[in-house]
């Protein structure tokens, strides 16, 4: 709502009913200077543990290093291998033995010159440090003419039914370690349906170095264990929290509120098995006299005794590894029925840690850029457009602190086919603390797609709020607390999945242009008050700051 049409309208209508006073709606009428909202005061002084935003300060790529590393050219795809520029020839080969071949030489750059180049398979990047890299994504294209269905075989669902599990994992890209992508694909191809995070396809690839001894509060960055003997600073290890009988876990991820008390957690046998909560974080002093460890970033959690905190080991993960500068364009055909992707996906971060994909964009793909499992990674001017995808953006199976910022979601090319759906950035399955920021989205919406994720934020973004939501009842709540959606511009007006405030537990909606339920409405997940904050509804333009994560960015200098 502009300022004019505020000013018209009486005080007691120019804001919903409950969130503004009438002296705040003619403060908005002609506002002589941006003003902060109070919850950004609030959140300043007390920014780890903000009741309703999240500290998101250090997501992404090194805790949020804004320059990625510039690995120097170890191998010309045109020159050493003897890929075709002309698309005649499948170059797949070619491109798998450079990115091979540099890993094996402890890293470097793949280039790849202007061109099209077809690939018949899959490109993989398993190895740390090794970047591919194009020469623009308006210069180099890789055309994929086959699915990830094709290549590997039918990928049916952990949870039974005739989904596919194409339909929100794996990449023609796919940015894995190599023994976790030989474990995943040796689990697939035996039609053994596997878990796709941390600690392996049965999620026990994983032994304890040990336990914590004390109460930690989130925002907290040391910890007291039991033993600091197989620790060091610098090491890599999970944080990991497990739910007791009365899912006092789950209720704190909610906000530790009556509502979460009541909610029946027992029956959500979905949410339940991603539990425990695993968080990789990364050690930074050790402390053996005390029994202390600091680490690189402030707990998400408290780390209470009834859930057996512990640090443990896991999977060795992909790390200082990227892709940069193309096209990933799809042989273009029709979207598939929902749940029934064949695996036409694009880029997808599985088990990495500190990588990134820049100025990268996908064309006619099912799902765009898949974060599973993914840590502290950024995605940076990347790119979805063509016929339609099903996720454009997906975020999920404990993916932690990843930042996707500078994106774009195109209007689709061809109508939707009958049966099919659209989603819009994803986030699910326990994922916390990701970010995406300064997005523009011609069509789709913030899909929460169950399984409790908490404390994430959309920031900065235009969207033509056009999509839907998913979710299978079974994953339990839509939103967990610490929920922030901060300066959106809903071109449709339409606000489902947008507007937090009657729907997601101690979070906060703030600068949200003027919205309408129409389409897609959900009840509460959780009885009684939800603890929620409206701020600056209908003025994006008078907020300051505008940009959340970079303001919170901005606090670390």
């Amino acid at each position: 709502m502009g300022a004019a049409a505020a000013a018209a309208l009486p005080a007691t209508l120019a804001l919903p009913a409950g969130t503004a006073t009438a002296a705040d709606a003619a403060t908005a009428a002609t506002p002589p200077h941006p003003q902060p909202p109070s919850l950004w005061a609030e959140f300043k002084r007390n920014p780890h543990a903000h009741p309703h935003i999240p500290y998101i300060g250090r997501a992404g790529y090194r805790g949020g290093v804004t320059a990625f590393p510039r690995p120097r050219v170890v191998a010309d795809i045109v020159k050493d291998y003897g890929a075709l520029p002309d698309g005649s020839a499948d170059a797949a080969p070619a491109i798998n033995r450079a990115l091979q071949d540099a890993g094996c030489r402890g890293g470097g750059t793949v280039f790849v010159p202007p061109g099209t180049y077809r690939i018949d398979d899959i490109i993989r990047i398993g190895h740390n440090n090794v970047v591919l890299r194009g020469a623009g994504s308006g210069r180099t294209t890789l055309h994929a003419t086959r699915s990830l269905t094709d290549l590997i075989g039918p990928y049916g669902s952990r949870y039974g039914g005739d989904k596919s599990s194409w339909s929100w994992a794996g990449g023609l890209i796919w940015l894995c370690p190599n023994a976790r992508w030989e474990s995943l694909t040796d689990a697939i191809k035996a039609k053994a349906w596997p878990f796709e995070g941390w600690t392996g396809n049965r999620r026990d690839e994983w032994r304890t170095l040990t336990p914590l001894t004390a109460v930690a509060r989130q925002g907290d960055r040391t910890v007291t264990v039991q033993d600091t003997r197989h620790l060091r600073p610098g090491d890599r290890v999970l944080l990991q929290l497990a739910d007791d009988a009365d899912h006092t876990l789950l209720q704190h991820m909610a906000g530790d509120f009556p509502g979460a008390s009541a909610y029946i957690w027992s029956d959500k046998t979905k949410l339940t098995s991603y539990l425990p909560y695993e968080w990789p974080c990364r050690i930074t002093a050790v402390d053996p006299r005390r029994h202390r460890v600091t680490l690189d970033r402030p707990l998400p959690l408290d780390t209470r005794p009834s859930w057996n905190p512990q640090l443990t080991t896991h999977i060795a993960p992909l790390t200082e590894s990227g892709v940069e500068s193309l096209t990933l364009e799809m042989a273009e055909t029709p979207q598939s029925p929902h749940l029934l992707d064949k695996g036409y996906n694009g880029v997808a971060l599985q088990c990495a840690w500190d990588c990134w994909v820049d100025d990268v964009h996908v064309r006619h793909v099912d799902n765009g850029f898949l974060l599973v499992a993914a840590k502290a990674c950024t995605l940076r001017r990347t790119r979805v457009s063509g016929r339609g995808s099903h996720h454009p953006y997906a975020c999920r199976e404990g993916s932690h602190d990843n930042l996707v910022e500078d994106f774009t979601i195109d209007r689709r090319t061809v109508p939707a086919p009958a049966g099919t759906q659209l989603h819009g950035i994803n986030v699910e399955g326990l994922s916390s603390y990701n970010v995406w920021s300064r997005g523009h989205m011609a069509m789709g919406t913030f899909d929460t797609h169950r399984g409790l994720p908490f404390a994430n934020v959309r920031t900065d973004i235009t969207v033509t709020n056009d999509g839907a939501h998913g979710g299978d009842a079974s994953a339990g709540p839509l939103y967990g607390a610490r929920f922030t959606h901060w300066n959106i511009t809903v071109t449709n007006h339409r606000a489902g999945c947008i507007k937090l405030d009657e729907i997601a537990p101690y979070s906060a909606t703030v600068a949200i242009s003027e919205v309408s339920e129409f389409g897609q409405t959900d009840k509460p997940d959780f009885t009684g008050p939800l603890h929620t904050r409206l701020e600056s509804y209908g003025r994006p333009e008078s907020l300051t700051p505008r940009n959340l994560h970079e303001a919170q960015r901005a606090l670390r200098r």
